[in-house]
């Protein structure tokens, strides 16, 4: 059943008809897609049949949480990554083509009944995807398919554009193969398979990408996956600013370092306590276990834990464990070589953070006075980058920087964003002055003074609506 340009069904991704009805009224967006669909046809000599769109997104607070049980409030980007696609009843092959040509290779061809992956080059995000789906449904045989793919996601960003490519392929495989999956479901599939390429993370990028609704952000809750709207407070604006810092989460040990850090930091609260730690994986299940409210959790750190790093041998004898086991147990095959564990800073972030989107969401939400709401949110987001720098060390100098530069141009609150060590910073501002708040952050010498990133820095900075969520565009009704 088609309505007003697009499919409804219950919780199925949104299929439009009409290319202005899919791009949701972003002109900028709906000329990416037209000339998408033309080089589509002008590469493969045919019209596609389709385009399959996943936005980034910005966190607006809830950093390093997901994975630790907790919910996150971020917003869907009008930035994203969409797949004009043929499918090839003939073949079991994908051909695959980047309209970037910075990405090399920039075309793979790859049997979709005979592939592994191997690395974390930008085509076997994809084949994460489609193998998340293809395992999730007992499929050993895919249809081929014929793929241009354009993003405009700043890659290494923490607008998560990695995530953005997962949930794609994901999706265009369900076109391709004829299935009929919820979103809330293709999320916890793409949550999961983003591990065949080694990032041990939380659920929260996928989520977004597939349940955004254009002009909310979303209070998103994990065990069970659910979704709460909040609305923007009136006279609210979120601008993202990109330091030009890449951090590849997936070519780098740090995230996996830190939840590592959460898994050790839960078991050795739970053994203190006396319970059973042997099946406590997150901070989030140590708060169950003990039947603690999340304001009591930070004293129960102080408690327990220590300030000073744990070694290896000292969390061996804690267990009563060999180091072969605490590796089997605990650690991700490229967090094998760390020997120190900061387990009181990770902890004591992670419940503090916690609590930072539960008071974010409920002043969001309070109807209190606008400005009173935006100090309180602009109060929030300076407390959570603070915990992100000191407790958590993922933040980075350009960071630290770019969050000082936006404070002292007028910022409510601002703080870095994404898994960090790099990427963007999101800022709090009055709707009334963004205009002049970007120009002055794009002249500010942070940009000017290094030919790079000046270079750069008019994509760097931008005011960001929340955008709407995954979406297909059909042509062959």
């Amino acid at each position: 059943e088609y309505r007003g340009g697009f499919k409804m069904a219950d919780k199925l991704t949104p299929t439009f008809t009409e290319l202005e009805a899919f791009s949701l009224g972003n002109d900028a967006n709906k000329k990416r897609y037209d000339t998408l669909i033309t080089n589509f046809e002008e590469q493969f000599k045919l019209q596609p049949h389709y385009v399959v769109r996943a936005p980034g997104r910005v966190n607006l607070i809830g950093e390093h949480i997901d994975y630790c049980g907790y919910g996150v409030l971020p917003m869907a980007l009008s930035q994203d990554v969409a797949m004009a696609l043929a499918i090839d009843e003939d073949s079991s092959n994908m051909v695959l083509v980047n309209t970037e040509a910075s990405y090399q290779p920039n075309e793979v061809t790859v049997n979709l009944n005979d592939f592994s992956i191997e690395g974390t080059q930008w085509y076997e995000y994809i084949l994460c995807g489609i193998k998340g789906v293809m395992e999730e449904k007992g499929l050993e045989k895919s249809k081929g398919v014929k793929i241009l793919l354009n993003g405009n996601i700043p890659p290494s960003a923490g607008l998560s554009s990695s995530s953005a490519l997962v949930c794609c392929a994901a999706l265009m495989t369900t076109v391709v193969n004829g299935l009929n999956i919820s979103k809330s479901k293709l999320a916890d599939i793409c949550a999961k398979c983003e591990r065949y390429i080694g990032t041990q993370g939380g659920g929260m990028d996928q989520a977004i990408s597939f349940l955004a609704e254009e002009g909310q952000a979303k209070y998103i809750q994990f065990d069970p996956l659910r979704t709460t709207n909040v609305p923007l407070p009136l006279g609210a604006t979120f601008v993202v600013a990109n330091t030009l810092k890449q951090a590849n989460k997936a070519a780098t040990a740090h995230f996996n370092e830190r939840v590592v850090e959460c898994r050790l930091a839960a078991k050795v609260i739970i053994k203190a306590k006396g319970k059973d730690w042997s099946e406590c994986r997150t901070l989030g299940q140590a708060q169950n276990i003990l039947e603690c409210q999340l304001e009591d959790m930070d004293q129960v750190v102080k408690d327990v834990l220590h300030e000073a790093a744990y070694s290896k041998s000292e969390l061996c004898e804690l267990f009563q464990i060999s180091e072969e086991e605490l590796l089997e147990m605990c650690m991700s095959k490229n967090t094998h070589h760390m020997q120190t564990f900061k387990l009181y800073q990770r902890a004591l972030h992670v419940y503090q953070e916690a609590l930072n989107v539960i008071q974010f969401h409920r002043a969001a939400t309070s109807g209190g006075s606008p400005e009173a709401v935006l100090r309180e949110l602009g109060r929030l987001m300076n407390a959570s980058h603070k915990s992100c720098n000191t407790l958590y060390e993922c933040s980075s100098a350009e960071l630290n920087q770019m969050v000082e530069v936006c404070l002292e141009k007028g910022a409510y609150g601002s703080r870095m964003t994404g898994a960090g060590w790099g990427g963007c910073t999101v800022s709090l501002i009055p709707q009334s002055s963004v205009e002049l708040f970007v120009k002055d952050l794009k002249e500010c010498s942070y940009y000017t003074g290094d030919p790079d990133r000046k270079a750069q820095v008019d994509s760097a900075v931008f005011a960001s609506p929340p955008g709407g969520g995954v979406a297909i565009l059909t042509f062959s009704l």
